[in-house]
């Protein structure tokens, strides 16, 4: 259910100010299967430092810079001709052959990636083809940035909470290869290079490759108590919108980024958020057991903790060895802490999503 809240200045001479926001309440959807799948070849960041030779000798720039600056060791990549739907299609068969359900009972099916095919059809189309799914089975593209499966989540559960539907389908698949590929070859090729212009392209070295699928259903189509959605808040700060573009050209997929920039505004926003998370869903600091963030880095994870004031020791990352996985990194954490057995029954776990643009959206799960 859907909750719309408007905060009006209460001075009749000065003109008011109104704050919008939206919050979520759910009480009927559960997670009911999660799976990913990850590819073979490891990149780690002494990898890619030694790739960079030519720019890196030219800039002075030692070595171990990338992984002392981000907290990334390491992170894996599919070949630069995997498309996202064949990712996709990995982790959601993954998900098939775990679930207890059969494919004809799937009635949505939402791709939800920074990556896709191509602009027309929807990826989803060759994901549903892929994973034999139902002539009935509605299916779209959901695209922002890395916080398109937590958007998913929204729009899914909303659909099942309203009863127009019983099970929604959805993955995401992530390659970040030719981005690395085309950021090496530029920055190498650059022999104008400067420091400043490296700076731009250095998030581009934290992408990492990965996919991830979800099943959401009605709470009463599963046989076992699964995790409860209960709700979240979603708030939007569009006037970040240039601080971390992506594009492809004839040059191939670049991404530009203020990462110090990004990450001041991406704070800021999940500061307001949280306030109105906590009055909303009546949790605080100390509420939730496992905290699970979209995985950025070292500098975001403490920064991020900090200005919540939030326990880091609840927090699960996978940033070290996947790095930042776009739409998946989030999901796809979750999904290993539960493989890891840290989340227990009664547990309460804390999703904190963020994507360029910028959005921010926030979950409270109960586990059971």
């Amino acid at each position: 259910m859907l909750w719309e809240h408007e905060v009006v200045g209460s001075n009749p001479i000065v003109p008011t100010k109104r704050v919008r926001f939206i919050f979520m309440f759910f009480k009927n959807v559960v997670i009911d299967v999660s799976a990913y799948a990850l590819p073979e070849d490891i990149w780690t960041s002494d990898r890619i430092e030694q790739a960079l030779s030519p720019a890196y000798t030219r800039l002075g720039l030692p070595l171990g810079r990338l992984e002392l600056m981000t907290g990334i060791r390491e992170r894996r990549h599919w070949p630069s001709s995997m498309l996202s739907s064949e990712a996709a299609t990995k982790a959601g068969a993954a998900l098939l052959r775990k679930a207890q359900i059969n494919t004809n009972e799937i009635d949505v099916l939402i791709h939800a990636s920074v990556c896709r095919d191509c602009l027309e059809p929807a990826t989803a189309a060759y994901i549903h083809k892929g994973l034999g799914l139902s002539q009935k089975t509605q299916i779209f593209d959901l695209s922002n940035a890395c916080l398109g499966v937590l958007n998913a989540f929204v729009v899914g559960a909303s659909m099942i909470e309203a009863g127009a539907v019983r099970s929604v389908l959805i993955v995401s698949g992530e390659n970040g290869k030719p981005l690395l590929d085309n950021t090496l070859r530029q920055l190498n090729e650059n022999l104008h290079l400067t420091r400043k212009e490296m700076k731009s392209s250095f998030a581009n070295l934290t992408i990492g490759s990965g996919a991830v699928a979800i099943l959401l259903r009605h709470a009463k189509d599963v046989t076992s108590p699964r995790p409860l959605l209960l709700g979240g808040i979603a708030q939007t700060d569009s006037s970040a919108n240039a601080l971390c573009e992506g594009n492809t050209s004839g040059q191939g997929l670049s991404m530009q980024t203020n990462s110090s920039a990004l990450l001041e505004a991406g704070v800021s926003l999940s500061q307001k958020a949280w306030s109105q998370f906590k009055d909303e869903m009546r949790w605080d600091e100390t509420t939730a057991d496992h905290i699970i963030t979209h995985q950025v880095g070292s500098q975001h994870q403490k920064q991020l903790y900090n200005a919540l004031h939030l326990d880091l020791h609840k927090d699960f990352s996978t940033f070290s060895t996947l790095g930042n996985t776009g739409s998946v990194a989030l999901p796809i954490s979750l999904c290993l802490a539960e493989e890891n057995h840290r989340l227990r029954t009664g547990d309460r776990v804390l999703l904190l999503g963020i994507g360029s643009g910028l959005s921010t959206i926030m979950l409270g799960v109960l586990w059971q």
